[in-house]
Parts: structure tokens; C-alpha cells; sequence
């Protein structure tokens, strides 16, 4: 039987077998990482440096988590790194052991697979598409007293680009801490966000010792190869336990440098905030003039839209972009995210028009 694969957001080489095309001519909406790639002061840096990779990194990378605090204004000794943060999700639910654990959804599968290898129960909290996929944060607040070991958010979460300001996580951390709920909060997008203090909750480590912020380097820095990613928490006891269980040296000797210089490079974290806030502006307003589609409003750098046009579905608007080089990603495969909805990041201007032009042609 010949299906069709399911395609994510890096598939390239999966893409460049099944319809031909060669990968390099792909411009590539579904993996949301920044379109001005890797830093060319950091390349030069990296590259002037090689040699240090006939050296052991530092066992307690030091001067990588002195630069991550003075980037998120935290202590260095509230910092964990790791080889991505999908090892820090791993070790997080290893450590937590959860018996029942409720994930706030649509959002990112590695959670559940993570939690697949573990016994907990899994729940999902829907986040309703008739409200924006904006969190009805009383509501949830009444979900979490059903009791709960631990609780994973995205924020900016994938796929809906919907955000949880600051000050209702603190709402939401502080029911969790009477429920003795640990919660992981996945920021992996959120320098993207428009103000990025008014989302983070690494302001409020110094408050709460019952949850985790989670980052990397992948989507904003441009670098998913190099695997650098990192961990917040004002929980001393847990932070100690989690790095007595990881495997020493897990970042190699090329990510803890490059990941300290990325963080210093203030030039080019403003140029990609310049890039990205823009277009994603022009984006919204040219795609809210197309009938359609419902278009939700977005917080990181990538935009969901719903598809209203009868006989249209997400994969035939998938293979109708891919046809012209330009992947989207057709977002049938998150779970409880039920209806005809694609995915696509910010890209080069130029090529987000390309993109806007090809969607008003099939949409309109």
C-alpha cells in the first residue's frame, strides 16, 4: 500500500525523496528556525577555535553558564546545560518520576513520547480554537485541582503561537505549588515574542521553586545542529539531583563555546528581533485580508492558520506549496488539534512574499 509519509518540520531529505525535489531548493516554512542562519561572528569564532576539540569541556561548563545567566539576569548556579533541550526533558520527567501529568495541548509531541517511557498517566488540557487558542486561565486553574505531578507548558507554544503572560503563570505557579505540581515551561520561542519580559518566567525563579524553564539555542540562534540547550529553576535540591544523573561532559567542546558567544552576540539578536517582529507584522496583515482562512494571532516566529475554503485540506495545501519549493508544515499530526490547519515560520522577505502570494492564490 503506498501511503503518503508524515512530514515534520525538518524533513528535508524525506521531502527530497518522495517528490524529487532537490532539498537545497527547498525553502523551508516548517522548521521555524531563524532565516539569517548562524551568526558570522560566531562562525569566525568557531572556526579560529577548532583546536578545542582535542580538549575536554569544563565538567561544570562555568563560563557557558555565567554567560546564560547574565543573558536571562539569573544566578549561574541556577543554570543546567545539556545536549538539547530534549535531554533536559528527559531528565527532568526521569528525575519528577510523575504518576499523572497534564499537558497543556495542542503543543510539541517529544513531551508525550518522553513520558511514554515512563508510567504517568497522560491528560491534555485543550486550548479551545474559538478563543484564540488563548488560555481560559480560570478554567485551567479548576483543571489542576484534580491533582497532578507535574505539568508541561509551551510559551510561545507550538503549533498555536499563543503565549501565557507572565503574570497568569505566576497564577498558575502558585495553584501548582499548593498542589505540589512541578511544572516544565518550554520557552524555546520566546525571544521571538514582542516583549519578551512580559512572557518568560524566569523572572520568577527568585518566587517559586516548583517549575523549570527550558531554552536552547535551535530556533532563535539558528544552530538545532550544534544540541546546546538549558535549564532555569530556583529549586537548589532538584538542580543537584537532575546533574548528579547526567551523563558528564553531554555538551561537547564546540557548543559550550559556540552557545557562550552566541548569547554575548547583542548585534545580531537585535537584527533577527528587527527581522522577525516585521515580518511577522506584514505577514498577519496580508493574511488577514484573505477570506478564506482563519488566522490566529502569534507570539513566536511562525503563524497557524486555519483553512475555511470547502474541498481544501492542510495536505493539499501542503502539496500545493511544496510543488513551488515552499514548505509548510500540515499540522494534522498534533494531537487534539482537530480541523484543516498548516503551519510556517518567518522567513527572508522575499521569500515570505513568495509564500503569501502562493496561499492567496489557492485561499482566494
Amino acid at each position: 500500500m503506498n501511503t503518503k509519509p508524515e512530514f515534520h518540520g525538518s524533513d528535508l531529505e524525506k521531502i527530497e525523496e518522495y517528490y524529487g525535489i532537490p532539498k537545497e531548493s527547498i525553502v523551508c516554512f516548517g522548521a521555524n528556525v531563524n532565516p539569517l542562519g548562524l551568526s558570522e561572528k560566531v562562525r569566525q569564532e568557531i572556526a579560529a577555535n577548532l583546536d578545542i576539540i582535542s580538549t575536554y569541556p569544563d565538567r561544570e561548563y562555568t563560563s557557558l553558564r555565567n554567560a546564560i545567566g547574565q543573558y536571562c539576569k539569573v544566578p549561574p548556579s541556577s543554570v543546567l546545560v545539556g545536549n538539547g533541550s530534549t535531554e533536559l526533558i528527559s531528565l527532568l520527567i526521569e528525575q519528577r518520576c510523575p504518576k499523572k501529568t497534564l499537558i497543556l495541548g495542542p503543543t510539541y509531541s517529544e513531551y508525550a513520547r518522553e513520558l511514554s517511557f515512563s508510567d504517568s498517566i497522560q491528560e491534555y488540557y485543550h486550548l479551545n480554537p474559538d478563543d484564540g487558542f488563548r488560555l481560559n486561565v480560570p478554567d485551567f486553574l479548576e483543571k489542576l485541582e484534580e491533582g497532578f505531578d507535574l505539568l508541561i507548558i509551551c510559551n510561545p507554544n507550538n503549533p498555536t503561537s499563543s503565549v501565557i503572560r507572565t503574570e497568569d503563570m505566576r497564577r498558575i505557579l502558585t495553584a501548582c505549588h499548593e498542589a505540589d505540581t512541578f511544572v516544565m515551561i518550554d520557552e524555546t520561542y520566546v525571544e521571538f515574542a514582542p516583549d519578551i519580559g512580559a512572557v518568560s518566567a524566569v523572572s520568577l525563579i527568585g518566587e517559586f521553586s516548583n517549575f523549570m524553564v527550558l531554552r536552547g539555542v535551535s530556533k532563535f540562534f539558528a544552530a538545532p545542529g550544534l544540541r546546546l540547550g538549558y535549564g532555569v529553576t530556583g529549586n537548589e535540591a532538584f538542580l543537584k539531583r537532575v546533574r548528579e544523573h547526567q551523563i558528564p561532559w553531554s555538551l561537547n567542546s564546540i557548543g559550550a563555546f559556540a552557545g557562550e558567544r552566541m548569547l554575548q552576540d547583542s548585534r545580531y539578536i537585535q537584527h533577527t528581533r528587527t527581522l522577525i517582529l516585521g515580518e511577522r507584522t506584514r505577514m498577519l496583515e496580508e493574511l488577514r485580508k484573505i477570506r478564506l482562512i482563519k488566522v490566529f494571532d502569534a507570539y513566536a516566529n511562525f503563524i497557524l492558520i486555519q483553512i475555511l475554503k470547502e474541498g481544501l485540506t492542510a495536505s493539499g495545501l501542503f502539496e500545493a506549496c511544496i510543488r513551488r519549493g515552499l514548505m509548510i508544515r500540515d499540522c494534522s499530526s498534533f494531537q487534539c488539534l482537530e480541523g484543516e490547519y498548516v503551519r510556517f515560520c518567518m522567513m527572508l522577505p522575499e521569500d515570505n512574499t513568495r509564500l503569501l502570494d502562493t496561499l492567496k492564490e489557492f485561499l482566494e
